[in-house]
């Protein structure tokens, strides 16, 4: 098959004038060169395109492919993970992961929790913060974690998140509602272990890869996986496979639930009384082979890199033949 390869590429931001923070949720060339190589060794063509611009430069120009496996992020608005998929599903041509509907969703983290409790899965209870007058409002019991509605990579997630009081939320949501221009998601505050769980495969197919525990050292920020923490995780995390059923089966139920699709991600967090609960899916997770949490997760696991892309490629390809 000839399979393109759609992405954003952090160096091509920079250039542009974008802050590291603004593409910390792009990829390195490393990363690209890693998928087209494991797509070669799995027998067929690649074709790096680029990110959404390239790829109407491509199609305008007749250019089509057999499936494209898109890890493209998006730049700016709430539904930037859908736009290479929607173009893509508007030329009937296939793609790897979720389409444009679910990644609309997911990257809106209080829609995605609403949806995953309509399905019975234990989530946070939450409030959406669009202004700072919304704060007179908030009606959860202090503590509250804050973050924005719409990011990932920990981006706008800090020591400061944890929030103990009115004053302490006011600061956090005004700096927030400034920098991201989004609104800001609280939620009920979990105590417990916090795990990133890695999961392959669609529908009633889907399976758990593994659960690992995010592991905070001394040098980290202790109130969670914060942005900080991400960035500098060789010195401040450890990933610890671990045996949780009851994480894995809320996870593989919210998987089920929200029908992604090929490979991701869903972090779980234990409440104060130890009962796992959904945080977020990534159903775009990083695929970095040396540093991204589902290429380790899978690697402590027993599965190298390119057996995941193989099975994530074969997932994608099952679906194409049987739609």
């Amino acid at each position: 098959m000839r399979i393109g390869i759609t992405y954003d590429l952090k160096s091509d931001y920079l250039k542009e004038g974008f802050s590291t923070e603004q593409v910390a949720e792009f990829d390195c060339e490393e990363t690209i060169d890693a998928i087209e190589n494991a797509i070669r060794n799995e027998g067929h063509t690649p074709d790096k395109i680029g990110n959404v611009k390239a790829l109407v430069k491509r199609l305008a120009a007749g250019d089509r492919w057999d499936l494209v496996f898109n890890i493209a992020e998006g730049i700016d608005g709430m539904g930037r993970e859908a736009e290479v998929p929607a173009l893509l599903e508007a030329y009937h041509i296939p793609s790897t992961f979720s389409g444009a509907d679910l990644m609309a969703l997911t990257l809106n983290k209080a829609m995605t929790d609403a949806v995953v409790r309509s399905y019975g899965v234990p989530a946070c209870e939450f409030f959406l913060v669009k202004e700072a007058a919304d704060i007179d409002d908030m009606p959860l019991s202090y503590p509250v974690f804050a973050k924005p509605v719409a990011e990932g990579t920990s981006k706008g997630i800090s020591a400061k998140s944890c929030v103990h009081n009115k004053a302490e939320l006011k600061d956090v949501c005004t700096d927030l509602l400034e920098r991201f221009h989004e609104p800001v998601l609280v939620e009920t505050y979990l105590s417990g272990r916090e795990f990133t769980v890695g999961l392959i495969g669609s529908g009633k197919n889907a399976r758990v890869i593994g659960v690992a525990e995010i592991v905070l050292g001394e040098k980290a920020e202790q109130e969670a996986y914060t942005y900080e923490n991400k960035q500098k995780y060789e010195d401040r995390v450890r990933y610890v496979l671990v045996d949780e059923p009851k994480v894995a089966e809320t996870a593989l139920k919210a998987w089920e639930a929200l029908d992604c699709l090929d490979a991701g991600r869903i972090d779980v967090r234990l409440d104060a009384q130890g009962t796992p609960r959904f945080i977020e899916v990534n159903p775009l997770a990083g695929l970095n082979p040396t540093y991204s949490d589902l290429p380790i997760l899978c690697k402590m696991a027993g599965m190298d890199y390119q057996t995941l892309i193989g099975e994530i490629l074969k997932s994608a390809i099952h679906r194409v033949k049987n739609s």
